[in-house]
């Protein structure tokens, strides 16, 4: 099978034009992010990817991590491949140049993160979480801890970590039981916590872990839960190492996929507790570990975009070698990519990515605007957008790579389903995707429940106005190649405001609306946001083609794969809608003892 090749053209294609670069590097601080460096840092980032993290990704399936004492050693070559992501600034791309950081936009982050999850999921995680650690610190770290953390985790020397969930405290975050005890101006962290992802790894000489821990005197629930920073081994003022704290991986999980990734049960303070030190004010932890959380939902969403793009190049490749029938219109047996339900397949493949990169780069984008932009009120609105647009980005980016997964697979047939294809291994680790960082179903109730219903709507109709402005474009400049995608935006748009305004009408009827109308809703937004998406897209081809650009073959195929979403995937929007307004009588009606 042919090694992955990064989609460097797409993505800067989405880079300009729907996450508009210009717009982007005339912000202040931003202003070196030109197209040619973004199209340099694009391709070699696409060759570190591909020649380095690309190779490593069967391995690790096949090795795994192993713990060995306090220790985990990664699959061969991981750590000695994040030695190298290091030296090669890979790990500053987006953070702030004080602390050693290049200060590249998020969108153009978001582009390069997408090439190391496509690559290698497992490796990706260890910066990603890091990522995380970063934006927190920066933002509500203090300034010692600042100096003291960020210059290290920004360089990717020390990487970080994300430490919620409990056994008997999964989703229900407010549940948890770590203690944390004051011991002079530090804390002493006592408890246990599960599905630590990169927890404990030998490829970095410290890991800086981010620890939600409760106060003896804290009030119950979510109001009583504080934040801490717990480093593997300590750190002295001058910056240098101590000894070790009392913290360490006492279990490996053993897990569907991500075999590379190591998933890690945590102990802390087994011993004289672990020490750590306070992030913000006590009892406002919850709060602020959100800055990390929501920074990883859109990484994860990112996740499904490029574990879709990895196993559709797959499956392009097989079905031009697979022989196999004769196709429609041909005399002798050949490639199975001339059969019609194939294409199909594969269209379907192409448009989800494309679809759900596009709003996963437009969502990033918004950062950038949210945090630079000189304008107090664009900074808000690009802010409100960003936080309703993550839930959708984390659901249907993790969605859209379990299904295009499993659509390569099929298209393998058989032979998808042996191990040595390796398009296996790519359903099997987009499957955590959906499940991890908020479950799906967790980010549907966040959309319906915080993001529309307490919002009034008000977020939501600054989104659909977005839909209704891409349907008048295409009314005015789409001409007939882009009359469907036109008449079906439309239709799903109408569809997307009437549920809007039936949901806020009758969400105070019955308390359980929300929750079984969450999901369906979230699909009808996500479809329909992408074919916002891809009507941009369609109609920036369309101008590059009347202005003379000769990449007549990727722009035609962006127009092609506008009509196949028209066609085959925006019209899924009917019925959703009434899944939506058909309540939640029917949804509860069977007894508890009734399952």
């Amino acid at each position: 099978m042919p090694t992955f090749t990064p989609p460097v053209r797409d993505m800067a294609f989405a880079i300009d034009e729907i996450g508009a670069l210009d717009r982007i590097s005339a912000l202040p601080g931003y202003e070196e992010a030109t197209s040619d460096l973004v199209g340099a840092v694009l391709e070699e980032a696409g060759r570190f990817g591909a020649g380095v993290l690309a190779p490593l990704n069967p391995v690790g399936d096949r090795e795994g991590c192993v713990l060995e004492g306090e220790k985990v050693r990664l699959p061969t070559g991981f750590a000695d491949a994040y030695r190298r992501f290091v030296d090669g600034g890979w790990n500053a791309v987006p953070f702030d140049p004080e602390f050693g950081g290049q200060g590249l936009p998020w969108l153009v982050a978001t582009a390069v993160q997408e090439i190391w999850h496509a690559t290698n999921m497992s490796f990706g995680l260890i910066p990603m979480l890091t990522q995380g650690a970063v934006e927190l610190l920066s933002i509500h770290g203090t300034a010692d801890q600042k100096a003291l953390y960020l210059p290290q985790l920004v360089s990717g020397v020390w990487t970080g970590t994300m430490n919620l969930t409990e056994p008997g405290a999964g989703s229900d975050v407010g549940a948890l039981r770590t203690r944390a005890v004051r011991d002079g101006d530090r804390y002493r962290i006592t408890g246990q916590k599960i599905f630590i992802t990169a927890g404990e790894h030998d490829a970095a000489e410290n890991i800086i872990h981010l620890v939600l821990a409760r106060l003896p005197d804290a009030p119950a629930g979510a109001k009583g839960i504080s934040l801490f920073v717990v480093p593997k081994f300590l750190v002295n003022p001058d910056g240098s190492l101590g000894k070790r704290n009392d913290v360490s991986c006492i279990k490996l999980e053993h897990k569907l996929g991500i075999h590379g990734s190591p998933t890690c049960v945590m102990a802390f303070g087994e011993d004289d507790g672990a020490i750590g030190t306070l992030v913000g004010r006590e009892n406002q932890g919850l709060a602020l570990m959100f800055t990390m959380m929501n920074n990883a939902r859109l990484s994860v969403g990112l996740q499904g975009v490029a574990i879709g793009e990895r196993a559709a190049q797959k499956a392009v490749a097989y079905a031009r070698e697979r022989i196999q029938g004769t196709g429609p219109g041909r005399d002798a047996p050949g490639p199975i990519i001339h059969h019609p339900d194939i294409r199909r397949s594969l269209m379907t493949q192409r448009a989800l990515v494309e679809a759900s990169r596009a709003l996963t780069y437009f969502t990033a984008a918004r950062i950038d605007i949210a945090r630079h932009a000189p304008d107090k009120a664009e900074r808000a609105a690009a802010h409100a957008l960003v936080d309703l647009l993550i839930p959708v980005v984390k659901s249907w980016g993790t969605a859209n790579g379990v299904l295009v997964a499993d659509l390569a697979v099929q298209v393998f047939g058989g032979m998808g389903f042996v191990e040595e294809t390796g398009v296996a291994q790519h359903l099997r680790d987009a499957r955590i995707a959906p499940i991890y960082e908020g479950t799906n179903g967790i980010q549907a109730l966040d959309l319906i429940g915080r993001k529309l219903i307490r919002d009034k709507g008000e977020a939501m109709e600054v989104l659909l106005a977005e839909f209704r402005r891409a349907e008048a474009d295409l009314a005015e400049q789409g001409g007939e190649d882009l009359a469907r995608l036109r008449i079906e935006l439309a239709a799903a748009t109408g569809r997307c405001a009437d549920t809007v305004a039936w949901v806020l009408a009758h969400q105070g009827d019955d308390p359980c609306l929300a929750g079984a109308a969450a999901t369906p809703f979230l699909d009808l937004i996500a479809l329909t946001a992408g074919g916002w998406m891809t009507a941009r897209m369609a109609l920036a081809a369309q101008r590059r083609l009347a202005q003379g650009d000769t990449d007549t073959p990727f722009l035609t195929a962006k127009i092609a794969t506008a009509r196949f979403y028209a066609e085959q995937i925006l019209p899924r929007t009917a019925g959703l809608d009434v899944l939506v307004t058909a309540g939640a009588d029917s949804v509860m009606a069977l007894p508890v003892d009734g399952f």
